[in-house]
């Protein structure tokens, strides 16, 4: 695959660190779509799953836009949206958990950390199970699956949890900022999954 990348760059005249800066672009603009496709809140998984199909079909040099996003996006909200719902319920439960902690709950810290540590394992599974997504593809399967690669490949998994802190921080620097790293985000996922696969 990567002499094919070559041969690709090599015949539209690119120079690496032009294909890297395309690519980076690509990112940022994915990542505004990312944003606008998970505006009704529930659709984040399903606008991950169309972002990281979108830059998949970026990297393998095939055509996509707009509307190959949109279609894939229509795709996975279909099921994705139950997925959401769980996320921010998953969410809620560890907001009622810190909550218990700062009210001096006995064994509260621990309860806390744990809380916290599953919700970041979780959103990681998430993003993992994004990025594995193709059309048709059950959302069940692909969270079970990708639970058991968060766990197997704790280097991906660092890798994603180091990308959601670059977003985190985003937003603390500059909100809008945080929007356009979304596709940084998903392209972490995308090359961690990528990884796993050739392993």
């Amino acid at each position: 695959m990567t002499d094919a990348r070559a041969k690709a760059r090599t015949e539209r005249g690119e120079s690496r660190f032009a294909e890297g800066f395309a690519l980076f672009a690509e990112c940022l603009l994915t990542g505004v779509w990312i944003a606008v496709a998970s505006l009704p809140l529930v659709t984040y998984p399903a606008a991950f799953a169309a972002g990281a199909r979108h830059l998949g079909r970026r990297l393998a040099h095939e055509r996509g836009g707009w509307r190959e996003f949109t279609a894939d996006f229509r795709a996975a909200v279909r099921r994705g949206w139950l997925v959401g719902l769980a996320g921010w319920a998953a969410l809620a439960a560890v907001w009622v958990d810190v909550q218990a902690v700062r009210n001096g709950l006995p064994g509260g810290p621990l309860v806390g950390a744990v809380g916290i540590l599953a919700l970041i394992g979780a959103a990681v599974a998430g993003l993992r199970a994004a990025a594995a997504w193709r059309p048709g593809a059950s959302w069940r399967s692909l969270l079970a699956q990708a639970g058991r690669r968060t766990v197997l490949d704790p280097a991906g998994s660092f890798l994603i949890v180091g990308g959601l802190a670059v977003v985190v921080c985003s937003a603390w620097f500059s909100a809008p900022l945080a929007v356009a790293v979304l596709g940084a985000v998903a392209a972490a996922a995308v090359a961690v999954e990528e990884r796993y696969r050739r392993r």
